[in-house]
């Protein structure tokens, strides 16, 4: 079998340091590479300078940064990313919201399960946006506790996983019809619960990676019609990359383009909507919140400002020895609180105590493999 394609989304707001491969066409910050690189061992992808991320997860990205567009890019946009973990749309979204409007928007990363919400708390600090919440919750008490909040939803909902055949043993192993008609009747669960979040002309984004009907045009077509909403057209002008339409999205078939499978499709929410009452994100209890983050993760942030602590640059092994969350030792540095940098770029903490650091690297975030 062919190798696997491997592409990464390079981080905007870190400056473009990243392995370098051909842009991915649906998105500016996409690099699909010549071959796969030994990622635990970049400091620079612990920096969050870039997300590993299949080419094809990509594209509901595109569509967001379309209809975030038709909506105007307005201040203080608010966003929920329905089923983020492990937190490859998060991240794309972050860079999207930002480059379009400022600090000026929220967006709401939430997932259901408690143990891939850990991993999507780490990825977004690392990531460094300061304007996600991280939160764990069912799709139900958004719109109980948020009525007509969002703006924009996009639901990237479990699935069958027929795209992920390719690389992903267990997806085969555990395919079946009736797998697919629980998932299709799960996913239009999940659409009834979050429906009431979003506001009358917002935007929901559904998105899968299976080829299913029954799981995505059909699902899409009933949350229009049982929900109250007008389906948007699909995109047409990637079909030379091997991107399909279909009725009411697009389809991105392994094999055919330079990466996995992923169908997403639009609509507008037409019916009407409660009106928000006063917006208290707090009422979602955060795991984690950009805006104030731990003193561990302070230097990932994007907007971090470079003269609270100092900094110490290190070379390739002193910053995988930090990353494997050894004692290092910087003669040179200052007594009390370091960050560690590579080619400039923060990776973390250190409280330097004279013949050794104190390694403040959160212990989840440490690399296992031998350094």
């Amino acid at each position: 079998m062919d190798a696997l394609p491997v592409s990464i989304r390079l981080n905007p707001f870190k400056g473009p340091n990243g392995p370098e491969g051909k842009t991915v066409p649906w998105s500016p910050w996409g690099r699909i590479l010549d071959s796969r690189p030994q990622f635990i061992m970049d400091p620079l992808m612990h920096a969050g300078c870039y997300y590993v991320q299949d080419s094809s997860a990509m594209f509901p990205g595109h569509i967001f940064r379309r209809e975030l567009r038709r909506l105007g890019s307005p201040r203080g946009v608010r966003v929920l990313d329905l089923c983020a973990a492990p937190g490859g749309k998060t991240t794309d979204l972050a860079a999207s919201l930002r480059e379009a409007c400022g600090s000026d928007f929220t967006l709401v990363s939430n997932e259901v399960m408690r143990a891939r919400a850990a991993v999507l708390v780490q990825n977004a600090a690392v990531w460094g946006e300061p304007s996600v919440k991280v939160v764990s919750a069912d799709p139900s008490v958004f719109g109980r506790l948020l009525p007509g909040c969002f703006d924009i939803i996009l639901a990237d909902v479990p699935c069958s996983g027929e795209g992920m055949f390719r690389k992903d043993a267990r997806a085969r192993e555990e395919w079946s019809p009736a797998v697919v008609d629980l998932c299709a009747a799960r996913q239009r669960r999940i659409l009834a619960d979050v429906w009431p979040a979003l506001r009358e002309g917002g935007i929901l984004i559904y998105s899968t990676c299976t080829y299913e009907d029954a799981e995505n045009d059909a699902n899409l077509r009933w949350a229009a019609d049982t929900l109250g909403g007008t389906l948007l057209s699909p995109e047409e002008g990637f079909g030379q990359y091997g991107v399909r339409t279909t009725d009411c999205g697009n389809l991105l078939k392994a094999g055919e383009v330079p990466g996995e499978g992923q169908w997403a499709g639009a609509l507008v929410k037409t019916a009407a909507a409660r009106p928000p009452r006063r917006i208290d994100m707090s009422v979602l209890k955060p795991l984690w919140d950009g805006s104030a983050p731990p003193d561990s993760d302070t230097p990932l942030g994007i907007l971090f400002d470079r003269n609270k602590y100092a900094c110490a640059e290190v070379d390739l092994p002193t910053a995988l020895r930090f990353l494997h969350r050894d004692s290092i030792v910087l003669p040179d540095a200052p007594l009390g609180y370091n960050v560690i940098c590579y080619k400039g770029h923060p990776l973390g903490l250190v409280k330097n105590v004279g013949r050794r650091c104190n390694n403040l690297l959160p212990p989840g975030r440490r690399i296992l493999k031998d350094v």
